[in-house]
C-alpha cells in the first residue's frame, strides 16, 4: 500500500501561532486566564455575537459545566441524538442523567425534531441540538418546545462555528453552547473549546464552575477579600498558551473558511454525478442554512461497500474515516440510556457512513 499522499486531516497553521506562543512565554504568563484568553473571549463574543465566553481545555468539559449549570440530578432525563460523538452524551450521564436518545434525520443527519415531543417526559431537563457537520438543526421547533415544556435547549456547536440558522449565528439560541477547537476542526488550538453563556443568570456560577468550584474571580474583581471553595466545579481553564494559539486562528478566519468552502464546494461538484448514479447521499445545505464548511461525508448503500470504498481510497493512498457509531446501542448507551426502537437512521449512519 502507497504511504498516505492525502491525510484525512490536517491541523490549520494560519501564521502567528508561534510569534504569540513566543509572546507568551516571555510574558511569564502561560497558565489559565491570561491576555490570550481574554483576547480570544472578546474575538469570540463579538465574532458570535453571544453575551459571554469562556474558554475550555475541550468541547467536552464545556458540555460537563452545561450539566453542572443545568443542576441536573440522578433520574432526570436529556434528549440527546444517537449519531452523535460520545461526549455529546457523557457529560450528562456522568451527572446521573438518563439519556433518552431521539434518531437523527435522513437528509442533515441532525436531531430529527418531529421526534422529539413523544419523548418528552415530566423528568426532562434539556434537549440537546448537535449542529451535524456545521449545519443548523432545526431551532424554531426545538426551542418551541424548549419554551412549552420549561425545559433547556443546550446547543453542541462543535462543528458550527460562523455557521448560521435563518441569518442567526450557531451558538447564540440555546441557553448554554458549547464550540469545540480540537485538531480536526476547522479553528484549531490543538485541543480547546468553548462554553458560550446565553442566559447570563448562569454566568456567575459558571466562573465558579469553570475555576475549580471557587470564587476566585470574584476575588479578582475585588468582591471577596479571599477566594474559597464554594461549588462544584474542575480545571476548565485552558493554559494561556493554548489561547495563543487559538488566537491567530481566529484572526485568520476568514481565509481558513474560504479555503475550506473551496474544498467542500470542489467535492460537492465533482462527486454529484458518481453519486447519483452509485445511490450514495451526499450532505443536504437546507436554503435556511448556511453551513461552517466542517466537513463533507458520503453515505454509502450498505456496510460492505464502505469497506470497499475506503480500502480503494486507501490504496491510493487517500484516507478516509468512518463516523460515530450509533451511541443508543453502545454498552454505555444501554446503561445510561432508554433505549429506543427506532434509530433506523442512526443504525444505517453507523455502517455505511464515511468522511473525506
Amino acid at each position: 500500500m502507497p504511504s498516505c499522499r492525502i491525510p484525512f486531516n490536517r491541523p490549520t497553521v494560519a501564521g502567528n501561532e508561534l510569534q504569540y506562543i513566543a509572546r507568551a512565554i516571555e510574558s511569564g504568563h502561560t497558565a489559565a486566564c491570561g491576555p490570550f484568553t481574554e483576547a480570544c473571549t472578546r474575538s469570540l463574543e463579538n465574532l458570535i455575537g453571544a453575551p459571554r465566553v469562556l474558554l475550555t481545555t475541550s468541547c467536552t468539559h464545556a458540555l460537563e459545566m452545561c450539566a453542572f449549570l443545568l443542576d441536573l440530578q440522578p433520574g432526570d432525563e436529556v434528549i440527546v441524538p444517537s449519531f452523535a460523538f460520545v461526549s455529546t452524551a457523557a457529560a450528562f450521564a456522568s451527572r446521573g442523567a438518563t439519556l433518552v436518545f431521539v434518531d437523527v434525520r435522513p437528509d442533515t443527519l441532525n436531531l430529527d425534531e418531529q421526534q422529539v415531543e413523544r419523548r418528552i417526559t415530566p423528568r426532562t431537563r434539556a434537549i440537546l441540538a448537535l449542529h451535524y457537520a456545521g449545519v443548523a438543526c432545526e431551532m424554531h421547533e426545538l426551542l418551541r418546545l424548549g419554551e412549552k415544556y420549561g425545559i433547556a435547549v443546550v446547543e453542541d456547536a462543535a462543528h458550527g462555528p460562523f455557521g448560521s440558522y435563518r441569518g442567526r449565528q450557531l451558538g447564540t439560541f440555546g441557553v448554554l453552547a458549547t464550540l469545540s477547537f480540537h485538531e480536526t476542526k476547522n479553528l484549531t488550538s490543538g485541543e480547546g473549546g468553548a462554553l458560550i453563556i446565553n442566559d447570563l443568570r448562569l454566568e456567575d456560577r459558571a466562573r465558579i464552575i469553570h475555576r475549580m468550584g471557587t470564587d476566585r474571580h470574584r476575588f479578582n474583581l475585588g468582591m471577596v477579600d479571599r477566594y474559597t471553595w464554594v461549588d462544584h466545579g474542575s480545571s476548565y481553564a485552558p493554559a494561556d498558551l493554548v489561547a495563543a494559539y487559538l488566537l491567530a486562528q481566529l484572526e485568520s478566519r476568514e481565509s481558513i473558511q474560504q479555503r475550506r468552502r473551496r474544498i467542500w464546494e470542489r467535492y460537492h461538484r465533482e462527486l454529484a454525478d458518481w453519486a447519483a448514479a452509485m445511490n450514495v447521499r451526499v450532505p443536504c445545505v437546507p436554503a435556511h442554512c448556511e453551513q461552517s464548511f466542517h466537513m463533507y461525508y458520503l453515505v454509502l448503500p450498505a456496510a460492505g461497500v464502505r469497506r470497499r470504498f475506503i480500502g480503494f481510497l486507501a490504496s491510493r493512498g487517500i484516507m478516509a474515516a468512518f463516523h460515530y457509531q450509533p451511541l443508543h446501542a453502545s454498552r454505555m448507551g444501554r446503561l445510561h440510556g432508554r433505549v429506543p426502537n427506532d434509530c433506523p437512521v442512526a443504525g444505517q449512519l453507523g455502517s455505511c457512513a464515511v468522511l473525506l
